[in-house]
């Protein structure tokens, strides 16, 4: 089964080798028919702090590296 990638905004670095990504998904309301905005937070693993508040990235699931992060960033 092949890892899911997500794209999203850094909104927090403040931990060591630690992002924190959000990732806003879009969708259509079933019965109201109107565009829905949804946010969710991952915690990433970023090896050398190289991303900063504000950066665009690219996350891929992999195994777990401590108790709340489960993501890895993507090389761009």
């Amino acid at each position: 089964m092949p890892k899911r990638i997500l794209q999203g905004v850094v909104t927090s670095d403040a931990n060591a080798q630690t992002i924190t990504v959000s990732v806003e998904r879009r969708f259509k309301h079933p019965l109201l028919q109107k565009t829905v905005r949804k946010s969710k937070k991952y915690r990433a693993h970023d090896e050398n702090d190289t991303y900063k508040v504000g950066d665009m990235v690219r996350i891929q699931e992999c195994p777990p590296r401590s108790k709340t992060k489960r993501w890895e960033v993507i090389a761009e």
